[in-house]
């Protein structure tokens, strides 16, 4: 039996299409050098979103740019800690470990390391159940780019949003394009082959 994974039905192990949702059930061995190619786009796109300005705020007297560092530190600074926690969290710790966790998983996909699928399976499950929440720090910008707009204050979003927000979308795709099942299935092929 070979698993869909897009809608989890099982299906024969010669079945070319899922019964239930009619997409291809076939393991794709391409899936690896796909997500690592993703997830290295990923890593150079989180240089620019860490040292450029996610956020420019303008007044009648100065302009003052920031980075998600900077931003993290005058939250701290000004005694918001659970706002500075939740960011320095979304922002900075969630996607370090999602390029550790899809390192990882490309990793162990390409040693054949069968002892652990359970493992690789679960990290799987999380990095991309976290996937989306690293978008927070662009929601905070949107929020306040839309709200704050008298005559006086002006935010408008830094070139580092746009970073940020298309290395998010990488690590999204790095982690839907690896094919799990190729553990199981490819990797009993090649050894005993």
């Amino acid at each position: 039996m070979i698993r869909c994974r897009f809608c989890g039905k099982t299906n024969p192990k010669e079945a070319i299409r899922c019964d239930r949702c009619g997409k291809r059930v076939d393991i794709d061995p391409s899936s690896i050098q796909r997500s690592l190619a993703f997830l290295i786009t990923a890593v150079i796109l989180y240089i620019p979103a860490n040292l450029f300005p996610i956020l420019k705020t303008s007044t009648m007297l100065n302009s003052e740019a920031s980075t998600i560092i900077s931003g993290i530190i005058d939250l701290f600074a000004k005694g918001d800690y659970p706002i500075a926690l939740i960011i320095l969290t979304a922002s900075v710790l969630i996607p370090i470990l999602k390029f550790l966790a899809l390192a990882y998983i490309i990793y162990t996909i390409r040693k054949c390391d069968k002892k652990s699928v359970v493992e690789i399976s679960t990290i799987h499950k999380i990095t991309e159940m976290t996937g989306p929440w690293s978008m927070v720090d662009l929601f905070v910008v949107i929020i306040l780019s839309a709200l704050i707009h008298f005559n006086m204050i002006k935010i408008v979003p830094g070139p580092a949003a746009a970073a940020f927000g298309l290395m998010v979308l990488f690590t999204l795709f790095s982690s839907m394009s690896v094919d799990i099942r190729i553990l199981g299935e490819d990797c009993a092929k090649r050894r005993y082959s």
